[in-house]
């Protein structure tokens, strides 16, 4: 014997597209253009949407905290890249730092307006000291002095140092996981 056909149903976002899967939450019937795989099943674009929400819980005055905090300590660290080669070990810590005292200032509210402020403060925190270098490059170019490798490991060492916090803070506040 065969089993009758289940009652067609139409996907909500897509009414002439034919499924039947529904959202395990909400029970709207869904395509799989609109169903997000979550670990607990499949869910639609308002489920997941409202679940992130409950997440972010970053307040108006968090982000320019954030900004200003990532920013300035940015800064204070960038004078760190005199280490040469030991920048490439040292960054990352700072970057850490950075992170810990960005959460101890907002009390851990999370928002992805939150990491992407702090991120870019602490971009711009060191562009000072890589602004510093171009400079005497400029300089030395100016005056006719000639140019040796020496000139530019100031300003290599200051990119690494901007790189490694930067991606660091970032990871740290946003919670990447990497699998």
């Amino acid at each position: 014997m065969t089993e009758p056909a289940p009652d067609m149903l139409y996907c909500a976002n897509h009414p002439d597209r034919e499924t039947l899967l529904r959202c395990n939450r909400c029970g709207k019937p869904i395509c799989t253009q609109c169903a997000i795989k979550t670990p607990v099943g499949y869910r639609c674009k308002e489920c997941v949407r409202g679940q992130q929400k409950v997440f972010e819980t970053a307040t108006r005055m968090d982000v320019p905290l954030a900004f200003l905090t990532a920013g300035v300590l940015s800064w204070l660290g960038s004078y760190s890249a005199v280490l040469g080669f030991f920048t490439i070990f040292v960054s990352p810590i700072i970057g850490v730092l950075i992170a810990m005292a960005v959460n101890w200032v907002t009390r851990r509210r999370r928002s992805p307006a939150l990491f992407k402020a702090a991120a870019i403060a602490a971009g711009l925190g060191s562009l000072p000291r890589v602004v510093m270098s171009l400079l005497t490059i400029i300089f030395a170019l100016s005056n006719g002095y000639p140019l040796s490798f020496g000139y530019f490991l100031p300003l290599i060492w200051q990119s690494v140092y901007t790189f490694f916090v930067v991606s660091t803070l970032y990871y740290r506040l946003s919670g990447i996981q990497i699998r």
